[in-house]
């Protein structure tokens, strides 16, 4: 059987979009083909999962359906190298998308270092590793119709997917790519909050985890704007107004708001 899937990086990231595809056999393990400079993870990615591993890349970059790159962004100058194969194939012939997970490595980038193969940028968050993640991606030049949905299928394995022109993945990492850190820290902050009043620290920090969960899901399923889900909490000179009014003294929105404005802007210098 011809290797279909080719990944470069076994990583935490690499592992968790391997493990959902294999489980809804979007792929079988004997078309994935991983390639990891560690045996030891090599070893661990067969046991798991059953399928083929490498520590030759350009191996995995031969797969004849999909390229995955799932490496650390300042590795990618030196592991792209001798990595595209459209010289090796007749003009006409159809050429593997080129998925890239990597922070700050543009389209333009991808596209210099692969040459005739189409290419498309994605960015997953953290949450994708338990399958509750959300990935935005934007294609290149040459990409179809067919292979964005090819892409979708993959991401939409570990979460939901959104479609947004390149200009705004800055804007992604900044959100969704660097959120996840902000929620866990207003997490731990509720939870501190609750230990402060008096809770225990266990119970404190089970209900700030249940309590932001059962926000995103509550807001999630009945698509009601988060303002007016606000409203509803709050009542006349109640308990919720008197935390609000502080959390407005003390600038919490607009710490937020700044927080995905620079991380936003660190995205774009990585990417210079």
């Amino acid at each position: 059987m011809s290797i279909q899937l080719g990944m470069v990086g076994g990583g935490v990231m690499g592992e968790a979009l391997l493990s959902r595809l294999i489980a809804q056999s979007l792929y079988r393990p004997d078309q994935v083909l991983v390639s990891d400079p560690s045996s030891a993870r090599r070893d661990a990615l067969v046991e798991k999962y059953g399928v083929q591993v490498t520590s030759d890349n350009r191996a995995a970059a031969a797969a004849s359906d999909v390229l995955l790159l799932a490496i650390k962004p300042q590795m990618f100058e030196a592991v792209a190298t001798n990595l595209a194969i459209d010289s090796d194939q007749p003009i006409g012939e159809p050429l593997p998308v080129v998925i890239s997970i990597l922070a700050g490595v543009s389209l333009s980038q991808l596209e210099a270092a692969f040459g005739r193969q189409p290419v498309i940028r994605a960015m997953p968050n953290t949450p994708a590793t338990v399958g509750a993640g959300i990935t935005a991606l934007a294609g290149g030049k040459a990409v179809t119709p067919h292979q964005m949905a090819q892409a979708r299928g993959i991401f939409q394995a570990v979460g939901e997917v959104v479609e947004v022109p390149e200009s705004l993945m800055d804007a992604v990492t900044g959100l969704s790519g660097s959120g996840p850190a902000y929620v866990a820290i207003m997490i731990e902050a509720l939870a501190d909050g609750g230990v402060a009043a008096g809770l225990p620290r266990a119970i404190a920090s089970q209900l700030a985890l249940a309590t932001v969960l059962g926000t995103a899901q509550l807001l999630h399923k009945s698509e009601l704007h988060p303002a007016e889900l606000k409203d509803r909490v709050t009542s006349p000179g109640g308990t919720t107004i008197a935390g609000i009014s502080h959390l407005e003294r003390a600038g919490f929105r607009s710490a937020l708001i700044e927080a995905v404005q620079a991380a936003a802007r660190r995205s774009q210098e990585l990417g210079q």
